[in-house]
């Protein structure tokens, strides 16, 4: 603890905050890739502080607390509910707490109706964000791309490239992963406008408060994964391992606040994309993270088959196009 306690106060002198105001330091449990620690002060003011690992890692992981920083800016723009960052280094950074805990099953029916609407508006004003590029803004991949086709491309065929790096299981080859997910690039031409785009949004990431007996969303956080691309690619994590089409209290909110969720037929295939590259991270990544049996077992059982039906959705749509150009011809 002393080490903990001695890089807090180097963090809180850095953010122009008196070190010797400092009073706890405790860790935070959730992450699943960066450590994470509360700073409490002795006047009981609290910040978060995430630590960037030295373990091994995907390729788009790479300096993910500039992605975070850049998703606090973007919130706050947004009027959404987020941390603000107060300090942030190479290796570290800190920013303020929101109130509540993170979503809970325990909600009634009738809260969770209500939060999922009011979650619904939040997204698209986190949509109507937008950047100077496609890409993740760490520049892991390079300077932000003038296209989303480009920039999508660049980041499944990373994940690709960890996979065979780390002999990852996969249910399908990766060589065909990859030629299935190029056949489909043609549908990401119809983004034409970089939007924030969180990307981990599972009820983990979305606190709830409950102040004077009501329930409010408190915080969107762990915004690390943040991206420039396509709003609908947001869906995925929104929906993990389901189907948003069916949450319809979310999509009540996210529309009448002016966000777009048509689902035709190019928006079904990005769609497939965006539930592709998620599951495959979710696959490679525990190899890097040397999960347990269980999480393992887990991700085989439940992970893998989701990725399974979304690379069968994009082959279906290649042979109906197909299909329908020899029938044109």
């Amino acid at each position: 603890m002393t080490d903990s306690r001695e890089r807090a106060r180097k963090v809180l002198a850095a953010a122009g905050i008196a070190p010797g105001r400092l009073a706890r330091v405790r860790p935070l449990g959730g992450g699943t890739y960066n450590t994470v620690e509360e700073l409490r002060l002795a006047d009981g003011a609290g910040y978060a502080l995430k630590i960037a690992p030295t373990a091994p890692a995907l390729r788009y992981e790479s300096r993910l607390l500039v992605g975070e920083a850049e998703f606090c800016r973007g919130a706050a723009e947004a009027g959404v509910p987020a941390p603000r960052v107060m300090a942030l280094d190479e290796q570290w950074l800190l920013m303020t707490m929101c109130p509540g805990d993170p979503w809970s099953e325990s909600l009634s029916t009738a809260e969770q109706v209500s939060l999922r609407t009011e979650l619904g508006r939040q997204v698209a004003r986190l949509h109507q964000v937008t950047g100077p590029g496609f890409g993740y803004p760490s520049g892991v991949f390079g300077p932000l791309a003038a296209d989303w086709r480009t920039a999508f491309a660049a980041m499944f065929d990373a994940v690709l490239a960890d996979a065979r790096d780390y002999r990852a299981r996969l249910p399908r080859p990766a060589d065909e992963v990859a030629a299935l997910a190029r056949s489909a690039y043609g549908a990401l031409d119809d983004v034409a406008v970089p939007v924030l785009v969180h990307f981990d949004l599972w009820p983990g990431n979305v606190l709830v408060d409950r102040p004077g007996g009501g329930t409010r969303i408190g915080g969107l956080i762990d915004g690390e994964r943040m991206f420039w691309g396509d709003p609908l690619a947001d869906f995925v994590s929104l929906a993990l391992l389901g189907d948003i089409r069916k949450d319809e209290a979310f999509l009540a909110g996210y529309r009448g606040a002016g966000g777009r969720a048509d689902f035709d037929g190019p928006a079904r295939l990005r769609l497939a994309l965006y539930r592709a590259y998620l599951y495959l991270i979710m696959l490679v990544e525990t190899v890097p993270r040397e999960v347990g049996a269980d999480h393992e077992r887990w991700t085989q059982e439940a992970v893998a088959p989701e990725l399974v039906a979304a690379l069968d959705e994009i082959a279906e749509a290649g042979g109906l196009q197909r299909l329908l150009a020899h029938i044109v011809n």
